[in-house]
C-alpha cells in the first residue's frame, strides 16, 4: 500500500465520522479519486464538501487538489514502477508487462486533469487560434510530442518549425514574432537546451507555452502559459513511458479545440490531402 493511503488508514480512528467516510471511500477507490472533484467525492461518500476540506487538513495536505495530485504520484509510482532499473528485479512474462504497460499508461492518462490547469489550458487555446507561427522543442522522450505537434498543427495550416538541431532553431528563433508561439517540452523542465531556447524566443516576444511536470521547475516559472503534466516516473530511468502519454495527451486536446474553431475553414484541405494519399495507395 502507498504511503498516503497508509497514512489514511493509520489515522482513520482520530478521524471525526464524516472525515473517516471520506478515508474508507479513497481506501476502496484510490483509482476513481483523481477524476473527481469535491463535488464528486462528497456525493460518493455522503459528507459535505466542507467536510472534504477538513479531511485533507486533518491529514497534512492543504487542499483537494494537492491531495489528489499526491495520490496520482503514490498510484502510479509505488507497486508498478516499470522504468526504473527495479523492474530487473522482477520475472514478469511478456504478455504481464503487456498488461502492466497498459495499466500504467492509462493511470498517467487518468491522471492528467489533476494537474492541468482549465484557465492555464484555455489561455493557450486562446492564444494559439490567434498565432501566426508555432516552433516546437523537446529532446530525448519528450521529441516524441514535438514531432506529433508539429505534424498536427501543420495540418491545421499554421506555420511550424521544429529541428533537433539546437543551432537550427537558434537561427529561426529571430523571425519570431508576438504573435509565435515556442512550445517547450520537456518532463524535468530542466533540460539546458530547452530552457536556452524558450528564453531567447520569449525575448523575441513569442509566448512560451510549457508542456512540463507540476515540480515548479525553472521551465515552470519562466514560462507565459504552464500545462502540467502530473508526476508518473522517476527523473532517473530507462525510458520515457507513461509521462509521454500525458504530453501527447495534452497536445492532442490542443489540435482538438483548434480544430473545432478552424474544421469549417480547413476542412475542404484535409479532404484534398486524404483524396491524394487514397490515390497513391493504388
Amino acid at each position: 500500500m502507498s504511503s498516503l493511503l497508509s497514512r489514511i488508514e493509520q489515522n482513520l480512528n482520530r478521524l471525526s465520522e464524516a472525515e473517516r467516510k471520506i478515508g474508507e471511500y479513497i481506501l476502496e477507490h484510490p483509482e476513481l479519486v483523481p477524476n473527481m472533484t469535491t463535488k464528486d467525492l462528497s456525493k460518493n461518500s455522503g459528507v459535505s464538501e466542507s467536510s472534504i476540506v477538513r479531511f485533507c487538513k486533518s491529514i497534512g495536505i492543504g487542499s483537494f487538489k494537492s491531495f489528489k495530485l499526491e495520490l496520482v504520484k503514490d498510484i502510479t509510482l509505488t507497486g508498478m514502477n516499470l522504468t526504473d532499473f527495479d523492474i530487473l528485479q522482477k520475472r514478469d512474462e511478456p504478455y504481464d508487462l503487456f498488461q502492466k504497460v497498459t495499466y500504467v499508461n492509462k493511470a498517467a492518462i487518468e491522471a492528467t486533469p489533476a494537474s492541468l490547469d482549465r484557465k492555464e489550458f484555455e489561455k493557450a487555446v486562446d492564444i494559439l487560434s490567434h498565432a501566426d507561427k508555432l516552433m516546437f522543442y523537446g529532446v530525448g522522450g519528450s521529441s516524441t510530442a514535438v514531432i506529433d505537434g508539429y505534424y498536427k498543427f501543420t495540418k491545421l495550416g499554421y506555420q511550424c518549425t521544429t529541428n533537433h538541431d539546437f543551432h537550427f532553431l537558434l537561427s529561426a528563433i529571430p523571425y519570431l514574432t508576438e504573435k509565435s508561439v515556442f512550445f517547450a517540452i520537456s518532463m524535468s523542465g530542466k533540460t539546458k537546451d530547452v530552457l536556452e531556447l524558450s528564453r531567447f524566443a520569449k525575448s523575441q516576444g513569442a509566448t512560451v507555452i510549457a508542456i512540463t511536470n507540476i515540480d515548479k521547475s525553472p521551465l515552470y516559472k519562466e514560462a507565459d502559459i504552464r500545462l502540467c503534466t502530473p508526476i508518473v516516473e522517476q527523473d532517473f530511468r530507462i525510458g520515457s513511458i507513461p509521462s509521454r502519454m500525458t504530453q501527447l495527451t495534452i497536445i492532442d486536446s490542443l489540435y482538438l479545440s483548434i480544430f473545432h474553431s478552424k474544421g469549417e475553414k480547413v476542412i475542404d484541405k484535409y479532404h484534398k490531402a486524404r483524396n491524394e494519399v487514397i490515390r497513391l495507395r493504388r
